[in-house]
């Protein structure tokens, strides 16, 4: 039976947002797989940012949103930033996405995943990471993110700076992994029951 954990975490500013993928990115083992979730403007790429600076990546992470795979090779781990978005899942077999995890093709190192939930097959153990930013008022209309797709990142990513931040486990790796976590926790962010 397959160990799973679960932790919300609450980010009260971009810094926060920050400390936690940098702290993540210094206790993740290779052949760490993260699939990233999370509307436009919920943070995914600020939060692989974040992640791949504290791996040792100098290079500037972009959005890989119309290349699709980024390849990162300098930091302590080599780091796959792979982007769905613009895929519909029937698309996603063609690129061979299992060939970064195996390690056969490419060195092993982290896979990261953003619009995971268009992969036809989830890995078996991996770490999944929810961000979403809190409904704000605009305009004296509210906007809930969820429904903002539509709207411009950037604008959507300037209404706020918090952000809620689940993590789920799935696999011993990847328990231990949180468990580690939650054990090196600051201030600057808060768990969330």
């Amino acid at each position: 039976m397959t160990e799973t954990l679960k932790i919300d975490l609450y980010a009260k500013n971009l810094d926060a947002t920050q400390a936690i993928a940098a702290q993540l990115a210094q206790i993740v083992p290779i052949g760490t797989i993260i699939l990233l979730e999370g509307n436009l403007g919920s943070g995914k790429t600020t939060f692989m940012q974040a992640f791949g600076y504290a791996l040792g990546i100098s290079t500037t992470i972009a959005s890989p949103t119309f290349t699709l795979i980024d390849e990162y090779t300098e930091g302590r781990l080599p780091l796959y930033h792979i982007d769905l978005y613009r895929l519909e899942p029937s698309q996603v077999p063609s690129l061979h996405l299992e060939e970064y995890w195996r390690g056969e093709d490419f060195p092993l190192g982290v896979v990261a995943i953003e619009w995971a939930s268009k992969l036809p097959t989830i890995p078996s153990q991996y770490l999944k990471v929810n961000l979403s930013t809190p409904a704000r008022s605009f305009c004296d209309k509210d906007i809930y993110l969820s429904q903002a797709d539509a709207l411009d990142e950037d604008f959507i990513d300037a209404l706020s700076s918090d952000r809620l931040i689940q993590l789920i486990a799935q696999g011993k790796t990847y328990v231990e992994l949180l468990n580690q976590l939650q054990s090196t926790s600051q201030e600057d962010f808060a768990k969330v029951n």
